[in-house]
């Protein structure tokens, strides 16, 4: 899953793939230098408040199960650890 700062649509994501997905997900949420407070290019990218933060988006996903990763260049690596470790 990629996803970014502000709405809360990784948060329900996560949920859902709680609920639903037994397959391994792993999570990568940009923004995570972006300056708290200030509004991004667009209005997916708003911020209000705690919600939409790239820490309640992280916390949210580590919570259901789903590893966050810091580049996206650890997507593949992470995912095929996790689907070797299921064979």
């Amino acid at each position: 899953m990629i996803g970014e700062i502000g709405g809360t649509k990784e948060q329900e994501a996560a949920e859902f793939a709680y609920n639903n997905v037994r397959k391994p997900i792993v999570a990568y949420i940009v923004g995570r230098t972006a300056p708290q407070g200030k509004t991004m290019g667009h209005a997916g990218a708003i911020v209000e408040g705690d919600s939409g933060t790239y820490a309640a988006k992280i916390e949210a996903l580590k919570e259901r199960g789903i590893e966050v990763v810091n580049t996206s260049s650890e997507i593949v690596r992470v995912l095929r650890s996790k689907l070797l470790e299921g064979s």
